[in-house]
Formats: C-alpha cells, structure tokens, sequence
C-alpha cells in the first residue's frame, strides 16, 4: 500500500474540481433548464447504470425529498428508471437490456419533461436509447457524462463532461455535481412559490 497513490487520487480530484469551478455557468443553465421544466409542471426522470443508477437514486431522492433540511419545500417531481425490479426486468427480458431505459421513457416521459442520462463513458447502449427517445418525445435531454462524452453528447441538449476516463474519478464529480444542481433548483422553486 502507498501514500503515493491515494495523493494521484487526490490530485486527480483536485484537478477535475477546479475544471468544475472554471465552468459553474454550465451547472447554472442545467439547474435553470430542471427548475423551469418543474414550475411549468413537468418532472425529471434520470437514468444509469451501476454507480450511475446510484447516482441517479441519489438526484431523485435530493428532489423528492429535500437537500436541506432548513427548506421547507414541496416534493419535485422526480424518478429514478433504475429503481422498478419489475419493469426492468421484464424489458431486459422481453425488449432486451438497451430497452430498460428507454420503454420507461415512452410510457412515462411528456413534452416539457426532462431526462438526465448519466454515464461515466457516454456509450451505455441503454442510456444512449433513453435520451433518443426523450428527444423525439420532446423532453430536454442532460448528460452527466465522463471521458470524451461518447455518442451522448449528440443526444443531450445539455451536458456536463468531466475530463477523466477514470469511472472513479467522474462519478465523484457527479455526486458533486447532483448536490450543486439539487441546491440551485431547490432555491429556485422556493423563490418562485
């Protein structure tokens, strides 16, 4: 075991979190974009896979919830399409796994809706699938995407891309990043009421 690499670790971090910094008005429009989409009553639907669905888990909870627990907020309109055993399950086995994603998006998604695809490479098939299909119903498409944003970042109306091909390192930025965008529509909707 080395110091050594937990201080890459760190640097790494160091790096990509000044990166954010430098492009606050990117997480600014996003949370904009999420915030209008709910106070002109639409909903958020987010998806990923593996530590992304967690991610995603984690975003919708923030909006269902509260982020603080100074605000006093109603509930926002959010769900998680990694959280339903049954329907993915049954569309992994039916449709095929690209499908998981994108079957929630038509019977779930509507016009002024928005879908927040989150990927560490940008090239999950079934990410890839939801945000196509998000677009040609009308829904504003968000990735949180890593490395070079892969095909997604044709597909998303808007995107934050962290600059590290490390899954690690990305999903860290994200959770940073959810609690960012949490924060600004939280206040946003509280300004509004």
């Amino acid at each position: 075991m080395s110091v050594e690499i937990l201080r890459e670790y760190m640097d790494e971090g160091d790096r990509l979190r000044k990166e954010l910094r430098e492009r606050l008005q990117k997480i600014v429009d996003i949370s904009g974009a999420i915030a209008d989409a709910i106070l002109h009553g639409g909903k958020v639907l987010i998806c990923g896979n593996g530590g992304s669905a967690a991610d995603s888990q984690h975003m919708a909870a923030e909006f269902i919830v509260r982020l603080s627990s100074a605000c006093k907020r109603r509930a926002l309109p959010a769900i998680a399409l990694s959280t339903d055993t049954s329907v993915l399950t049954a569309a992994a086995n039916d449709l095929g796994y690209e499908s998981v994603f994108s079957r929630q998006v038509e019977g779930l998604g509507n016009k002024g809706d928005i879908l927040i695809g989150i990927s560490t490479s940008g090239k999950s098939p079934n990410v890839l699938r939801a945000l196509s299909v998000a677009r040609r119903r009308g829904l504003t498409t968000i990735g949180f995407l890593g490395g070079t944003g892969g095909p997604a970042v044709r597909s998303c109306d808007m995107y934050y891309l962290v600059g590290s091909s490390d899954p690690c390192r990305v999903q860290e930025i994200h959770e940073l990043i959810i609690h960012m965008v949490a924060a600004l529509v939280e206040k946003s909707i509280v300004e509004e009421e």
